[in-house]
C-alpha cells in the first residue's frame, strides 16, 4: 500500500539559500549567511509551489551500501529534525555535498532552496519534513515600479514553480529503514539527483513491484527481442506478460517465465533486459511478491489503449474509447490485399 501523505495543513517555515555551480567548470559555490523567513502569505504561496511537485510519486527511502547512518543527507536531515535551529549550518552541508557531486560535465550550476516544513500529514499524523528544491533554469518577468515618481518596466530573471527542475523530500517518518522520501528529476537522469546526491532507492511495495514489472515488460517487447521481430509478435509477447501479471495472485518469475515468455531464447532475452535495468537503476526487483490487483488493472488498460502497426501508424486510445471498443472499432482481414484492418466508428470530428 501506498503512504496516505496529505499537504493541506502544510506550512513552510525558514529556508538556507545557496548557488550551486559545477566544480568540473570552476563554478563556484555560495551559501546564504542568514535564514530567510517569509510573511504568512508569501509563506502559504511557497509552500504550494514547493509541494505541488511531490503530488503522486513512488516513495523512495534513503539508503548506503553499508549502513544508512552513512548516508550523508540522512545525517544532515538527522541533525535538522532534532533542532531545527541548526538549518542554516546544515543546509550549508546540504549545499557543499550538492557541489561535491556535481562536477559531471551534464549538470547545470542552479540555485539551492533548503526548508522545513511542519504539518504534512502522513498517515493521518502531524509530520515534520525537510524540503530541497534545485533550480537550473531561470525565467524572465516584467514588473512595473515607481521611481521618482514615475512609472517604470524592468525585466528581471526568477525561479517559475513550475519550472523547479528537482527536488526532494524527506519526511520525518520511518527514520529507522531510511526516512520517507518523494523526489522528482525533470531531466529524465535520475543517476546524478537520485543515487548520487540523496542516494535514494525505491520502497519494494506490492504496487511498486507490479508496476515496473508491467512496465518491464512492455519495454522488454518492444526493445529486448530482435531487431527483427514483427510488430505482432512483440504485442502477443506483452499481452502474454500483462495477462498472466493481472491474473496471478503472487507474481513468481519462475512462473512468468514458463507462462508468458514460453521459449527458452525469449525468456533468455527477458533475463539480459531485467538484468540491464537493476544495473542502471541499481535497483534489485524482487521475484516474488502478490501482485497488486489495482496496479495490475491500471497495467492492462495502458496496454490496450496503444495500437502500433507495422505501417509506421501508432494509435492512442482514451480510457473512455477503450470502454466503448467493441462498438466503436472494427477489425479485420482484406483478402484481395492480404492485410489486415481497422475500422473506427465517430460521430463527428474534433
Amino acid at each position: 500500500m501506498s503512504l496516505a501523505v496529505n499537504f493541506s495543513e502544510a506550512r513552510l517555515g525558514a529556508m538556507s539559500l545557496a548557488k550551486v555551480g559545477n566544480p568540473s567548470r570552476d563554478e563556484a559555490l555560495q551559501t546564504s549567511k542568514t535564514l530567510c523567513h517569509f510573511q504568512d502569505e508569501e509563506a502559504e504561496l511557497l509552500t504550494h509551489c514547493f509541494l505541488k511537485s511531490f503530488k503522486s510519486l513512488e516513495l523512495h527511502q534513503l539508503h548506503h551500501h553499508t549502513a544508512v547512518e552513512s548516508n550523508e543527507l540522512f545525517g544532515y536531515t538527522t541533525a535538522i529534525f532534532k533542532d531545527p535551529e541548526c538549518l542554516l549550518e546544515e543546509g550549508a552541508n546540504i549545499a557543499r555535498h550538492l557541489h561535491a557531486q556535481s562536477n559531471h560535465p551534464n549538470i547545470k550550476a542552479g540555485d539551492l532552496c533548503v526548508s522545513v516544513v511542519e504539518d504534512i500529514l502522513v498517515a493521518g499524523e502531524k509530520t515534520r519534513a525537510l524540503c530541497i528544491i534545485k533550480s537550473e533554469s531561470k525565467v524572465p518577468f516584467l514588473q512595473i515600479s515607481v521611481v521618482d515618481g514615475d512609472l517604470k518596466l524592468s525585466t528581471q530573471q526568477g525561479i517559475y514553480p513550475d519550472k523547479i527542475d528537482k527536488g526532494c523530500l524527506i519526511l520525518d517518518h520511518n527514520r529507522a529503514i531510511g526516512y520517507s522520501v518523494y523526489l522528482f528529476d525533470k531531466s529524465g537522469n535520475t543517476n546524478f539527483w537520485n543515487r548520487e546526491f540523496v542516494g535514494a532507492v525505491p520502497v519494494k511495495t506490492d504496487d511498486y513491484l507490479t508496476r515496473r514489472y508491467s512496465e518491464l515488460c512492455v519495454d522488454f517487447s518492444q526493445k529486448g527481442l530482435p531487431e527483427d521481430a514483427r510488430q505482432e509478435d512483440r504485442m502477443e509477447v506483452a499481452k502474454r506478460a500483462i495477462d498472466y501479471i493481472s491474473e496471478a495472485e503472487d507474481f513468481s518469475i519462475d512462473e512468468f517465465r514458463e507462462v508468458a515468455l514460453r521459449d527458452q531464447d525469449t525468456i533468455e532475452q527477458f533475463d539480459l533486459f531485467k538484468d540491464e535495468f537493476e544495473e542502471e537503476t541499481g535497483t534489485e526487483l524482487e521475484e516474488t511478491f502478490t501482485v497488486s490487483k489495482p496496479e495490475a488493472a491500471k497495467a492492462k488498460k495502458k496496454l490496450r489503449g496503444k495500437m502500433k502497426l507495422d505501417v509506421g501508424v501508432e494509435l492512442k486510445f482514451s480510457s473512455g474509447f477503450i470502454d466503448q471498443a467493441e462498438l466503436l472499432l472494427e477489425k479485420g482481414f482484406d483478402e484481395g490485399k492480404h492485410m489486415q484492418f481497422v475500422k473506427i466508428y465517430f460521430h463527428q470530428e474534433e
